[in-house]
């Protein structure tokens, strides 16, 4: 497995439980999971079986509760949870689980309204109070420029956006409206500051490379928050929010062969909800389009974003059990495996 970092950068004292868990930027997949589904739910406008929708919700379910549990497993005391979202690299993958679950959530209001959005509003919660704190830490707790990353927008933007998308799918839209207007205000303040951290250095390590995808998700996480919040309606804010996205995604193409020569790793699961998050919004934007070429050109978007993830998935299966891929102490120094 690759080293993430390792020196003063990362001390020992920072660094995660060193016991048989996985790392947390594990919740990375059911978030691409849950991604994908939502693609695939986009896709029924198209013609798509529902049940696929249906049983990639269920898949990323499963993988979240799952890795819930393998976290949980080996015993979690509060100091050791405390040390893991601490953690200078690790610790903003945490935002994941109150993330992925407002998607869920949001999805499961569909069959059981009062216990969906009963979730919804827990989730959002979970996601504020964590935001909160991360934001205070920020703040007061100076860190190495070297551990900044992309994932470093999922406390605040991420959980800003998804969690307004859940909230106007079950139909708090005020409430939504506020919280896209937080994810907004973070998007431009953080991503200034890792926009900063990547052009003045140090050299991002190869294996947070994947976790440029992250950098460029906002603008499709927030094309489909503002989607749901307004039930479709076009208006100039999609027309912004694509000119934003195709900026941020263009880049990748030239990234595309420095992908393909890392060594894989779980990190690699940072490329996939910018995938299916930008797959999903493109669907939807095609469908506002009189063209003849909508459908086909929105079958090839699904197409895309499925063979990703699902390249990234089978190649995963290398990786299990998540012991194999958790961070090791060195001579005093710590080494975070595997955490792109």
């Amino acid at each position: 497995m690759s080293t993430v970092m390792s020196g003063p950068a990362v001390s020992a004292g920072t660094a995660p439980l060193a016991g048989r868990r996985p790392p947390l930027n594990a919740f990375g997949i059911s978030f691409g999971l849950s991604g994908l589904a939502g693609t695939w739910t986009a896709a029924v406008g198209l013609g798509a079986p529902v049940l696929i929708a249906n049983l990639l919700w269920l898949t990323a379910a499963t993988a979240w509760v799952v890795t819930m549990v393998c976290y949980a497993a080996p015993g979690l005391r509060p100091r050791d949870l405390a040390e893991d979202l601490r953690h200078p690299v690790l610790g903003p993958f945490a935002a994941l689980v109150p993330i992925v679950g407002s998607l869920l959530s949001a999805r499961l209001a569909a069959w059981f309204p009062a216990a969906g959005e009963g979730l919804v509003w827990f989730m959002v919660a979970l996601s504020a109070g964590f935001g909160a704190w991360f934001v205070a830490r920020m703040l007061t707790v100076p860190r190495d420029a070297a551990t900044l990353h992309g994932g470093h927008l999922l406390p605040t933007v991420a959980a800003s956006l998804i969690s307004a998308q859940a909230l106007a799918t079950v139909g708090h839209r005020g409430a939504a409206r506020v919280l896209f207007a937080s994810g907004i205000l973070f998007w431009l303040l953080i991503g200034a500051l890792l926009l900063t951290r990547f052009v003045t250095g140090p050299e991002i390590p190869r294996p947070l490379l994947p976790t440029l995808a992250i950098f460029s998700a906002p603008p499709a996480v927030a094309g489909n928050a503002w989607w749901t919040i307004t039930q479709g309606r076009p208006g100039t804010a999609h027309e912004m929010l694509l000119g934003t996205l195709a900026a941020l995604l263009l880049p990748h193409l030239f990234l595309a062969g420095r992908y393909l020569r890392l060594p894989f790793a779980l990190g690699f699961w940072a490329l996939t909800f910018t995938t299916a998050a930008s797959a999903t919004y493109g669907i939807r934007l095609l469908s506002r389009t009189g063209a003849p070429w909508r459908t086909p050109l929105s079958w090839a978007v699904v197409a895309v974003a499925t063979v990703i993830i699902g390249a990234v998935a089978v190649r995963s299966l290398a990786l299990l059990p998540f012991h194999r891929v958790h961070p090791r102490r060195t001579g005093g120094r710590t080494a975070a495996t595997s955490s792109g």
